[in-house]
């Protein structure tokens, strides 16, 4: 090994350990300053962390490298971020991604999404609710509902090839839709509050954090849903408590 010089007598009777290898985290960020903070507080956590500045790189380093986690700001040099989460989508359809950007708006949020993010965090963020965003997508990282096969009124979702279909017409989800429908599906016999989703599909320690990803996951999953059923988004707001599937599903 280089830096070691070990002799035989260093090593004779002594049991070799094998150090777990830490969980791998890749920075694309251009701003000096909150990359190297990302770093810090990746590293401090447990985390073995690298940075890449530009898009061009940070796009050839995701697909080349063997990654349990990627932080993906979104306005880079060259690439910008959503392309680069759509092309490591498609091509490592279950790689973990979060995406990090000053960009706050509704629309951004639903872009990133739409591209393929497991989750979406606007700057400024505080360190907590960065570290508890990455725990939760790394714990369900490879954890998903299953597979399953589900009817709702008219509409069958198709957890094996991601997709709900009514008729002759259908439409695409994304593993964490389908997740949702498999849950309200599960639990329907009454609501589901938007904290029991946090903790049980988005996979959260801490369910009382501020985040508008449920909100979002739901607007894109009813649009889908209604645009199948020409009309009805089966899943029900009832509001100030949760969610539930609609009765007649």
């Amino acid at each position: 090994m280089v830096g070691m010089n070990l002799t035989s007598n260093d090593i004779r009777g002594k049991e070799t350990i094998m150090e777990p290898a830490k969980t791998s985290v890749l920075v694309v960020e251009d701003d000096p300053a909150i990359a190297r903070g990302l770093c810090d507080v990746l590293v401090f956590n447990g985390y073995h962390a690298e940075t890449v500045a530009d898009g061009n790189r940070g796009c050839e380093s995701a697909l080349e490298g063997a990654w349990d986690l990627i932080l993906l700001d979104v306005m880079l040099p060259g690439i910008d971020g959503f392309s680069i989460c759509r092309e490591i989508r498609r091509k490592r359809p279950t790689q973990p991604v979060i995406m990090l950007t000053a960009k706050g708006s509704e629309d951004d949020i639903v872009t990133g999404f739409t591209a393929g993010a497991d989750d979406y965090v606007s700057k400024p963020f505080s360190l907590r609710e960065l570290m508890v965003r990455v725990e939760a997508v790394l714990r369900r990282s490879g954890k998903t509902m299953g597979d399953e096969r589900i009817r709702c009124g008219d509409v069958l979702f198709d957890g094996l090839n991601l997709q709900a279909t009514c008729d002759d017409r259908t439409a695409a989800l994304t593993r964490r839709e389908m997740d949702i429908v498999v849950y309200l599906f599960r639990h329907r016999e009454r609501i589901v509050s938007k904290a029991e989703l946090l903790t049980e599909v988005w996979h959260y320690k801490d369910p009382g954090i501020e985040t508008r990803t449920v909100d979002i996951h739901m607007l894109k999953l009813r649009k889908k849903i209604a645009s199948l059923t020409n009309g009805s988004g089966l899943i029900e707001t009832v509001r100030g408590e949760g969610y539930r599937l609609e009765s007649e599903s």
